[in-house]
């Protein structure tokens, strides 16, 4: 079992290591990371890490959107909506990225917010679309954490991807409430 943290968190940014069932050996995740099955996912205890007000940013791909949204109800969680469209550009130019697909030709990547209980939100002015180059494979850009922080509000401990779960972090609040 990953190790988890003993106290709770007012926000949780995921970004599991999805298992995908297509793509050959050149197109297969696991030349970069060990994956995980659906059932090893939904079995993580995040729901004994959540505060009664939570916040969820959940990455996930179209190809696995089934999964994502039931790895959010199994976590204890409700889905709220796509908290940030991320439109990929190359590395080395402003062009766009275009990845290889299932049926279309893939560029975006979506992060699901979801919420266990009440919690605020802490500005309205946080914008859903992320125009940012990729860099190492499934690095999400730092912005993402950026904008978590102005729309959650008043966050100060991060404890955000440890080398054994480079994929889960979390957030605290300033009021200290364990």
């Amino acid at each position: 079992m990953i190790p988890f943290p003993k106290k709770k968190y007012s926000v949780i940014y995921a970004d599991p290591p999805w298992n995908y069932a297509a793509g050959g050996k050149t197109r297969n995740v696991e030349r970069h990371y060990r994956t995980m099955k659906p059932e090893d996912i939904y079995s993580l205890p995040v729901q004994d890490i959540a505060e009664d007000d939570c916040l969820l940013f959940l990455w996930a791909t179209f190809p696995n959107l089934d999964v994502a949204l039931e790895t959010i109800r199994r976590w204890g969680f409700q889905y709220k909506t796509a908290a940030f469209v991320w439109v990929k550009r190359n590395r080395k130019s402003p062009s766009w990225f275009w990845g290889l697909g299932n049926w279309t030709r893939a560029n975006a990547e979506i992060c699901l917010l979801a919420t266990k209980g009440k919690p605020k939100r802490a500005s309205a002015s946080v914008h859903s679309i992320i125009d940012a180059p990729i860099s190492r494979h499934s690095e999400k850009p730092a912005e993402t954490r950026d904008r978590i922080v102005q729309l959650a509000g008043g966050i100060n401990d991060r404890t955000i991807c440890k080398k054994d779960r480079p994929w889960l972090g979390f957030l605290g609040r300033r009021s200290g409430r364990r």
